[in-house]
């Protein structure tokens, strides 16, 4: 007697279930998105896109708004006053990023080296003057600035002295860089000091114990572990160096010949779009200077993140 089997066909699973499942993954992706996305292209892309718009158009006295193409564009690359701002705020940024910046680090250096009494009373006391607003602290340091009326003015006459002015044409942009450094020292020292506390002890113990002074341990170890926050660090100051804006602007008022209204780029575009009405051209230089500081603070990023790899 023959037995015979019947065959059994395996039913092929049913594609719609994971088709469905991942219709669903991605409604709830987009529900906990959603919201983000939403707020981004509202108050990032959107007027981002609106300026791209404005600067592709021009006011005419005669036929009302035109559209240009790029001539803003070829207007603002030629534009003297747009040039002698970038190139001041470039001479600020050469100058006052490295100050600061190093400034910072040797207190986040001597913060977390233990040696240090009282470090956290140091540590408020410095990252203090960064929760001042900058216009506040612009008013505070423009009336320390003052000749007539200031701290300035006052040692002047309570010794008999001629200081410097500090608003003059010739260091106004030098007693900008002060306030500025005095405002971000302990931010950029926040930075460094929570990168320093991340690094292992055990490195330092090996150090030490191969012999390594306390120099050679901040060259060879400290400093090497917090490459990335000191690349963070300067990127951000290198965008708000281009950005200058409020310092400049608070000053303007007590030394209008020093600090014009072209003084930098960001007060630049004010000036042209708020005093001058000239809202596509300001639209136009704002453009172009996203475009420059989103160049220079990449190209420090790719150099900074290559020198971590090596």
């Amino acid at each position: 007697m023959t037995l015979q089997s019947t065959p059994v066909t395996a039913t092929p699973p049913s594609r719609g279930r994971p088709r469905f499942r991942l219709r669903k993954e991605a409604l709830v992706g987009w529900g906990f998105a959603g919201p983000f996305v939403a707020v981004f292209a509202l108050v990032f892309l959107a007027p981002i896109g609106y300026a791209i718009y404005l600067s592709l158009f021009q006011d005419r006295l005669i036929g009302g708004t035109s559209f240009v193409g790029l001539d803003n564009y070829s207007e603002a690359i030629t534009d003297p006053r747009f040039w002698d701002g970038l190139v001041r705020v470039g001479l600020f940024l050469l100058i006052q990023v490295p100050v600061m910046l190093g400034i910072a680090l040797l207190v986040a250096l001597a913060i977390d080296s233990g040696r240090l009494y009282g470090k956290g009373f140091f540590r408020v006391v410095i990252f203090l003057p960064y929760a001042v607003p900058a216009v506040v602290a612009s008013l505070i340091w423009g009336f320390m600035y003052g000749t007539q009326f200031g701290l300035v003015g006052n040692i002047n006459d309570s010794f008999g002295v001629s200081l410097p002015d500090p608003l003059s044409p010739s260091l106004a942009l030098a007693s900008i860089g002060n306030i500025v450094t005095w405002e971000f020292v302990g931010y950029n020292m926040l930075i460094f000091y929570s990168a320093l506390k991340v690094v292992p002890r055990s490195l330092y113990e090996a150090a030490a114990i191969d012999g390594a002074g306390e120099w050679r341990i901040v060259t060879s170890v400290k400093l090497p572990a917090i490459r990335g926050a000191l690349v963070i660090a300067t990127i951000f100051s290198i965008i708000g160096s281009f950005q200058l804006f409020n310092e400049p602007s608070i000053l303007q008022k007590l030394a209008p010949n020093a600090i014009t209204t072209d003084f930098t780029p960001n007060f630049y575009t004010y000036s042209l779009s708020f005093s001058g009405q000239q809202h596509n051209y300001a639209a136009t230089v704002a453009i172009v200077m996203g475009v420059l500081t989103a160049i220079i603070a990449y190209a420090v990023q790719l150099r900074g993140m290559r020198k971590a790899e090596r």
